[in-house]
C-alpha cells in the first residue's frame, strides 16, 4: 500500500515534505495534487516510474509528459522559448497552464516526444506542490491522474489512495483545482490543444 501523507496546504510542513522528495529520489512514484487536480509524478531519471505511469494512465509513448518547474530559472534550463512566449508564459504563470515547446539537451530523450523532441512545461499554483518541487530542486516528471475511460483528472487523495494506493508508492493528501486539467498551449504548433482550467480570453498564439 501507498504511503499517505498528510501535508498543510498554506504552510507545509518542512519534515512531511522532505520526506516525499527522499523517497522520489529514491525512485518511488507519487500522486500529488495540483491546481489542477491530481497529478502522478517521479524524478526525471526515473526511467521505471516514466513506464509505470504510462502503464497506469494507458498511454504510449507519444503521450506529452509535462516537467512541473517551481519557477522560471528551473524552465529555462529544460526548453527552448523565445522572448515573445516567454512573456506569455510569464504572464499566465504560476497556474493551470501547459506549454508544449522543443526540449534541450538537458531532457532526457525517453521524456520527449518521440518525432517532435517536444515536452510540456508548467509552473503550478498551488503551496504543496510549489514545496515539493523546490525542494527537489529541479523538476518533476508529471502527468495528469486520469484513469482510463475518464476525462477529469482525479481530486481527492482519499480517492486516490482506495483506487491506486497498490499501484503508487505515495499519496500526499492536500486540496487541489477541481476545474479540470491543465490548459495546453502548444507553442510550437502555435495553438490551444486543449482548453481546461486556465482561461484562454485574449490569447493570441
Amino acid at each position: 500500500m501507498a504511503r499517505y501523507i498528510e501535508i498543510h496546504p498554506v504552510d507545509p510542513q518542512p519534515r512531511l515534505v522532505t520526506s516525499v522528495v527522499e523517497r522520489l529520489r529514491n525512485g518511488d512514484v507519487a500522486a500529488i495534487p495540483t491546481d489542477s487536480g491530481y497529478a502522478l509524478v517521479c524524478t526525471l531519471g526515473n526511467k521505471e516510474g516514466l513506464e509505470r505511469i504510462r502503464t497506469l494512465r494507458h498511454v504510449s509513448d507519444k503521450h506529452h509528459f509535462t516537467m512541473l518547474c517551481h519557477n522560471f530559472a528551473q524552465l529555462g534550463q529544460f526548453v527552448i522559448v523565445d522572448n515573445a512566449d516567454f512573456r506569455l508564459a510569464k504572464s499566465l504563470t504560476p497556474g493551470p497552464y501547459t506549454f508544449i515547446l522543443k526540449g534541450t539537451k538537458e531532457v532526457p530523450r525517453r521524456t520527449l516526444n518521440p518525432k517532435k523532441h517536444t515536452v510540456g512545461v508548467r509552473i503550478p499554483d498551488h503551496k504543496i506542490t510549489q514545496a515539493i518541487v523546490g525542494e527537489m530542486g529541479e523538476p518533476l516528471l508529471a502527468s495528469s491522474l486520469i484513469l482510463p475511460g475518464h476525462e477529469e483528472p482525479m481530486t481527492d487523495g482519499w480517492e486516490v489512495n482506495d483506487e491506486l494506493g497498490n499501484f503508487v508508492d505515495i499519496v500526499v493528501e492536500g486540496p487541489c483545482g477541481t476545474d479540470g486539467p491543465t490548459t495546453v498551449l502548444n507553442l510550437v504548433k502555435r495553438k490551444i490543444s486543449r482548453e481546461g482550467a486556465g482561461s484562454t480570453a485574449g490569447i493570441e498564439l
